[in-house]
């Protein structure tokens, strides 16, 4: 019997990794996670507008679900909001897109233990590994571009740069970066890809300047056909 699952979703590469290597592995997805602060539109992960968000799960044809929490809460209502899906659902775990941190599977886990769900990282893996990970979405078919960067390891020039072989180049010689960015070093959206069913076009990009990071904005983005 297929499993039912949630995924933990960002709207960046990882996760999108993540969705396209459970659903090799024979889970059924059936419901993207994603965390925003009360009162903002944007996602706790990435600072992404939650209208992309929504424009992902169309395209992949799995619905999103919103978890409204703040800092203070946040175990709690990601908490409920697994209980939630589990009776609605059916889900019997709960996947994220986390690499090779402890501290954030440890954290995953406790959460999933205390739902009764089964922690799912389908991406883990050694830290060194992390460059064969981006090789690996590189060649994936999967199309995404940088939209935030961490200003004391990455410059702006970085904004907008789409995720290919030039990208997997350069990212190598700057040896303080991950390669997947897995400390925030940068993030990314994913807009089109073997799972979407429609190509997410964005147009008319501009950068925000944040209190320690850099973040692209695109001003207009629509569904298109593929």
């Amino acid at each position: 019997m297929t499993q039912k699952i949630a995924l933990s979703w960002s709207g960046g590469k990882d996760s999108c990794l993540a969705l396209h290597t459970l659903m090799e592995q024979g889970y059924e997805v059936v419901s993207l996670v994603t965390t925003v602060p009360k009162e903002l539109g944007r996602t706790f992960a990435h600072g992404e507008r939650t209208e992309l968000i929504k424009l992902q799960g169309e395209s992949l044809n799995i619905p999103v679900h919103f978890i409204e929490c703040q800092f203070e809460s946040y175990t709690e209502n990601f908490f409920d909001s697994l209980k939630e899906l589990k009776q609605t659902h059916g889900i019997t775990g709960i996947a994220y897109g986390d690499l090779y941190l402890d501290e954030h599977r440890d954290w995953g886990e406790k959460v999933a233990d205390q739902a009764n769900l089964t922690a799912i990282y389908p991406l883990w893996m050694k830290k060194e590994d992390s460059l064969s990970a981006l090789e690996k979405f590189v060649q994936s078919g999967y199309q995404a571009v940088v939209i935030r960067v961490r200003e004391d390891v990455l410059d702006d020039t970085w904004l907008g740069k789409p995720l290919d072989e030039k990208f997997l180049e350069e990212i190598q010689l700057n040896t303080e970066v991950c390669p997947m960015g897995e400390a925030g070093e940068y993030h990314t959206f994913v807009y089109d890809g073997p799972l979407f069913t429609k190509r997410i076009e964005l147009q008319e990009p501009s950068f925000i300047a944040l209190e320690t990071t850099k973040r692209l904005e695109f001003r207009h983005f629509q569904l298109i056909e593929k």
